[in-house]
């Protein structure tokens, strides 16, 4: 379960051999302890510092010569250390922007990422040209699709699963969170295998790095869940699985979008035409803002 919002450290660690110190000299020191693993030091010893003094960016930099009580500078210490040491970010904070919404998320969910609110963006773009019904986010983790299309979407019924109880446990929380937990129905299951109503969209962010590119991915990177990841050993079993599953539950008219790797376009749509080959379908691949394949959409035709 997700740390309380008024604990966003762990406790534990070694102790902080440092006295208390100014805002500025905390600063300083922590974007120091930060520059070999982070790409802005400064910002984030700022996040970590007004985490730890409960507080927020523009008030530490309104009063940089505020002097700060031992107790925050140890919780901000130990932060910086496990920064430092490659802990990624939002699991220190316990929480992460997506969407201009907060979400809870902790080592036991991906960290949702830029490349997904696109994915976010064409679902709802789909819907609002080819209302549908019923909606499924597949390897749900943080809940953060299947949370902003029920926010959106208020009279599409939202399915969310995850082969993962913790995962889903975090999920839940976030839909509490932003109210919308009854309206969302949570399921834990490996892809579709259990459901047997059809669907007029499925989204989902499959694992689909290779088995064997895993430890050349950042340490950091490797701090997420592996199982939420990797995809076999091209990175397209996750993929088909769920192409060939759902090639069965989705609604003349309905949509499949998903995140794909950067060079999987090719590959991911010849999938598709293979699970879908007594379907009429339209294919296409969306590029990132870097040029990449990042999403692949399927769309069925709707029956004559």
């Amino acid at each position: 379960m997700a740390r309380p919002e008024n604990a966003p450290f762990a406790p534990g660690g070694d102790p902080c051999p440092a006295p208390p110190a100014t805002i500025a000299q905390a600063l300083a020191w922590g974007a120091e302890q930060l520059g070999s693993v982070a790409d802005r030091p400064h910002l984030e010893a700022e996040r970590l510092l007004a985490a730890a003094l409960r507080s927020d960016r523009p008030a530490l930099l309104a009063h940089p010569e505020r002097e700060l009580k031992s107790a925050p500078v140890e919780v901000y210490a130990r932060a910086i250390r496990r920064r430092a040491a490659g802990m990624p970010l939002p699991y220190i904070l316990g929480h992460v922007a997506f969407r201009d919404l907060d979400f809870i998320v902790t080592p036991d969910v991906l960290i949702p990422r830029p490349e997904t609110e696109h994915l976010v963006e064409r679902a709802l773009a789909r819907l609002a040209t080819h209302p549908g019904h019923t909606a499924i986010d597949v390897g749900t983790g943080s809940g953060c699709i299947a949370i902003s299309l029920a926010l959106a979407l208020p009279d599409t019924r939202v399915y969310a699963a995850d082969i993962s109880a913790a995962a889903l446990e975090v999920a839940r929380a976030n839909a509490l969170r932003h109210d919308v937990a009854q309206r969302i129905s949570w399921i834990q299951a490996d892809l579709l295998s259990p459901f047997a109503p059809t669907f007029d969209l499925v989204v989902s962010n499959p694992p689909y790095i290779a088995d064997a590119e895993w430890m050349a991915l950042a340490p950091s990177v490797r701090q997420e869940p592996r199982l939420a990841l990797t995809g076999g050993p091209d990175g397209l079993l996750i993929i088909g699985r769920l192409l060939s599953q759902a090639a069965e539950r989705l609604r003349s008219g309905g949509c499949i979008l998903m995140e794909i790797g950067a060079s999987q376009g090719n590959a991911a749509q010849a999938l598709a035409r293979a699970a879908f080959e007594e379907r009429s379908i339209a294919l296409l691949v969306h590029p990132d803002l870097a040029g990449h394949d990042r999403l692949l959409e399927l769309c069925c035709q709707e029956a004559a």
